[in-house]
């Protein structure tokens, strides 16, 4: 049977534990010849380690995704490694805490904007020039369902997840025509070790994070929706923000 990203170079930012690493694992199944990065260094590196082990192709590099110049480096050793770039799964990103907007202050709103967005940016002016002189490639960036539905006490993660799909969205449409397509995944709640800090820290009832279906969706569940996107299968889709949260509907009373 073929393989979705048989052969193909793949980047993925936020690659040491979550969804990340999730899709770290189902990518390297799929064939893909990985670049693995993330702030963790040494997360990231055992992951690919891990996988290396297993008989796929992985390598890892340390990277701040809101320095510029960690992520040309980064973009360029992928391009070392592999000779070019196919796919990027800019997952990288800081999650929320719960906070009303009369207690936000310049420091937290900048630092979400500066990871969640920013970062994202960066990653996709590298990887697009690179993409343009190889003559195409794909690239799914991670948002949120808060970023398409009001979201109380949420107000910098919220601002940076909006602005993280309206600029997927605008270079999508700027590099259609250029064979790149640029779509982005938004769960809701996922069963990662960070929710389930956030969950103890906050002293939340698991059950308040589910949804319709009853639970939280799995890392896995996030990564397979990225494939997609990312593979030839989803070939006539750009510019999209495909949700996936169990039926959420993220909308507020």
């Amino acid at each position: 049977m073929a393989k979705e990203l048989d052969g193909k170079a793949t980047l993925i930012t936020g690659a040491a534990a979550g969804i990340g690493k999730a899709a770290a694992e189902l990518f390297a199944r799929e064939g893909a010849r990985l670049m693995l990065s993330d702030v963790n260094g040494d997360g990231v590196e055992a992951v690919a380690a891990d996988l290396r082990s297993q008989g796929f192709e992985a390598q890892a590099m340390a990277t701040d995704v809101t320095s510029e110049a960690d992520v040309a480096a980064l973009v360029a050793a992928t391009v070392k490694a592999y000779g070019r770039l196919d796919c990027a799964f800019n997952n990288a990103g800081i999650g929320h805490t719960p906070l009303s907007l009369l207690d936000v202050d310049a420091a937290m709103f900048n630092r979400y904007l500066a990871v969640n967005l920013t970062g994202v940016l960066w990653c996709m002016q590298h990887e697009i020039r690179q993409m343009l002189q190889q003559g195409g490639g794909t690239i799914v960036n991670t948002a949120s369902l808060a970023g398409l539905a009001a979201t109380p006490r949420m107000i910098p993660y919220t601002a940076s997840k909006f602005g993280l799909i309206g600029i997927t969205r605008s270079a999508a449409s700027e590099f259609a025509s250029k064979s790149i397509r640029i779509n982005a995944v938004c769960p809701t709640s996922t069963d990662t070790e960070g929710m389930r800090d956030f969950i103890a820290d906050q002293g939340i009832a698991p059950d308040r994070m589910f949804g319709p279906m009853g639970r939280m969706g799995t890392p896995l569940e996030i990564a397979e929706a990225a494939l997609w996107l990312l593979s030839d299968r989803a070939s006539f889709i750009t510019g999209q923000a495909l949700v996936a949260s169990g039926g959420s509907s993220g909308q507020t009373a």
